[in-house]
């Protein structure tokens, strides 16, 4: 079991996290930021769980287990830390302009998996995309693109 958590995390784009050494992956740091808006309205709904483990399984190609991994150690990160920065710092070192907009865009579908978007959850898509450098214009653009029709 060990092996293939270390082969999971050799396998990715990482960095070093201040609170202890921890290895931060480009996949995990997009992770805890979805767990992030999932959390934002202190309400889990099962919609947004199932929402972020099919994104982030068609986006990082991961099988069941990496998957699950993952999905953990997101939930993990995202209750520890004290803040974005050490996540937004390695999205915005590594990702495109369109790579963020992208991101913003799941975190808007993570928002409407539950039929309804939270204020909380509004305020928390838009400090991560303040974060990452995106503008109000690309933030409303993100959410239209996410809306269901």
């Amino acid at each position: 079991m060990f092996q293939k958590i270390q082969r999971f995390f050799d396998q990715m784009i990482v960095m070093r996290d201040a609170r202890g050494g921890t290895e931060i992956s480009l996949e995990l740091a997009t992770a805890a930021l979805l767990c992030e808006v999932v959390r934002a309205d202190h309400s889990i709904a099962e919609s947004e769980i199932v929402a972020m483990e099919a994104m982030l399984k068609r986006r990082f190609s991961l099988d069941e287990q990496a998957l699950d991994e993952l999905m953990e150690l997101a939930r993990e990160e995202s209750e520890a830390a004290v803040d974005h920065y050490q996540f937004v710092r390695l999205i915005n070192e590594h990702c495109s302009f369109e790579q963020k907009f992208e991101l913003v865009r799941a975190m808007w579908t993570l928002a409407y998996a539950d039929g309804e978007i939270d204020p909380l959850e509004e305020a928390r898509i838009r400090t991560l995309s303040t974060l990452l450098f995106l503008s109000h214009s690309d933030f409303i653009r993100a959410k239209f693109a996410a809306k269901p029709e």
